[in-house]
């Protein structure tokens, strides 16, 4: 065979190799005369729950007619990333009327290169064709390797590449189109029954995100909050019914453990999505039925809130190590962090938010709304504050030094002295109030001298609220002690 009928083969295998297939499904069809198939035209209804760690229940039910005694069934297109160990098949009419003896998960997808594989040290039929007549010859060859491209062995060669198609006796065993549960079954009632095959899967995903936007005088906040869904899992869910789970759900090794979700959400007309306590955790249901197609991310709406009350605040926080050290300069020009904080409280709001991100936005001059920061939160209950950094201030800055550094031992006790200035830089046009925050190392501390009053934040912290003039400047001078055991 010369170098161009081989390149000219190579390039037709994927064509050819398709080609046979259809000839392979029949005889899969043959093969597979002895079990029974459901599909999602059976499909009834579907029930998808998901958790947030890559988790999902499904409940797929479906109407099938099987025979009284022993037959298999092949359940379709159930998800890819099943986990078999949890599959649990039942009956809907006919309580007990089904007993599952075995049940293999086919994952092994049907494709041109799986079914070569497949057919390593077996023996093929190559169609020859000749381009110039059309005239088609047969010989059989054994594939000795798929590996980076074929090799057969003739009864009188061995060659690389396929000049031609390739033709195959039967498909392979465990080799299917779609992900399918086979099941042996027992069944005992020889009449069109309602199928539920409940199972725990990967590849579905779910998270919040919030949308907010501050007003002019960053006083108040509208907030919108999304689930956004994530389908990976190598199915379609049509018109599921779907709910979510927040919260932090313990699994063992990270395998999927068995689950059950208790209860039903009550039907909230004016909301798309109602919430109910579920154990330690919260359970989300949509109103209507969604379908989740497979490689599909959809967003759903989970509240809508305006005029909320929020408080901003530009912070500079200092660190434990400062107060038994020496230093020196401790930087030019930091920068103040940029926070708000507002309360899961209110109309639209005061429902348990699942953890997300949050991104905040702000009008310009010329009414378009600007990017101006986001942050993460875990999940909040309601009546509990969330407090957000959105970045850092350009126009408000600070210098620190400490100016002062002792320490002596009393005793069982070190003594550290440590003094401080701050000077505070406010370049906007209106004056700035401020907030310094300084944690202490430990809990018996006391500022020993100021020019501003601190008060105690808590046990180990001391905080300055301080107003900075416009387009100027003041200065925060501060003695602390310290005693730490020897």
């Amino acid at each position: 065979m010369n170098m161009s009928a081989s390149r000219f083969g190579i390039a037709r295998t994927g064509l050819a190799l398709t080609l046979a297939l259809g000839l392979c499904l029949s005889q899969q069809t043959a093969r597979a005369a002895d079990e029974q198939s459901s599909t999602l035209a059976d499909q009834q209804s579907v029930a998808v729950t998901i958790y947030n760690s890559e988790l999902a229940l499904v409940k797929d039910e479906r109407r099938i007619t099987l025979p009284r005694g022993s037959s298999r069934l092949a359940f379709r297109d159930v998800s890819a990333h099943i986990n078999p160990a949890t599959a649990l098949l039942r009956s809907l009419t006919s309580a007990g009327a089904l007993s599952v003896w075995e049940q293999n998960f086919n994952y092994d997808l049907l494709t041109p290169q799986k079914l070569l594989d497949k057919y390593v040290g077996r023996t093929v039929t190559v169609i020859h064709s000749n381009p110039a007549t059309g005239h088609e010859t047969r010989e059989t060859a054994k594939v000795l390797s798929t590996n980076d491209g074929i090799v057969l062995e003739y009864s009188n060669r061995i060659e690389t590449g396929v000049d031609g198609r390739l033709a195959f006796s039967s498909l392979p065993p465990n080799l299917r189109d779609v992900p399918t549960l086979v099941i042996d079954l027992e069944n005992a009632v020889p009449q069109t029954q309602n199928i539920e095959l409940s199972y725990l899967t990967g590849g579905l995903s779910w998270h919040a995100d919030y949308v907010g936007e501050l007003n002019a005088d960053d006083s108040r906040l509208d907030l919108n909050g999304l689930i956004t869904l994530d389908n990976q899992s190598g199915t379609t869910y049509r018109n599921a019914k779907l709910q979510l789970v927040a919260g932090d759900v313990n699994r063992v090794s990270n395998d999927m453990i068995q689950a059950k979700v208790l209860g039903r959400a009550m039907a909230t007309p004016a909301a798309s999505v109602s919430n109910e306590a579920l154990l330690e955790y919260h359970l989300y249901t949509l109103s209507r039925p969604t379908t989740i197609a497979d490689k599909q991310t959809k967003q759903v709406a989970l509240l809508a809130a305006s005029n909320i009350p929020v408080t901003k605040s530009l912070e500079l926080r200092g660190d434990p190590s400062y107060y038994t050290g020496s230093y020196g300069d401790l930087g030019q020009k930091i920068k103040f962090g940029v926070y708000v904080q507002f309360r899961n409280d209110g109309a639209g709001l005061g429902i348990p938010l699942p953890k997300g991100t949050v991104r905040i936005y702000k009008k310009d001059s010329h009414g378009n709304a600007q990017f101006v920061g986001e942050d993460a939160i875990d999940h909040t209950p309601r009546h509990e504050n969330i407090r957000l950094r959105l970045g850092e201030a350009f126009d408000v800055t600070a210098n620190k030094k400490q100016t002062n550094y002792r320490y002596y031992r009393e005793g069982s006790v070190y003594v550290y002295e440590t003094s401080f200035e701050l000077e505070l830089h406010n370049a906007k046009d209106k004056a700035q109030p401020v907030k310094i925050v300084e944690p202490m190392p430990g809990i018996n501390w006391q500022v020993i001298s100021e020019n501003y009053h601190h008060i105690k934040g808590s046990a180990d912290t001391a905080v300055w609220n301080i107003n900075i003039p416009a387009n100027g400047k003041t200065t925060l001078i501060y003695t602390v002690q310290v005693r730490m055991p020897v």
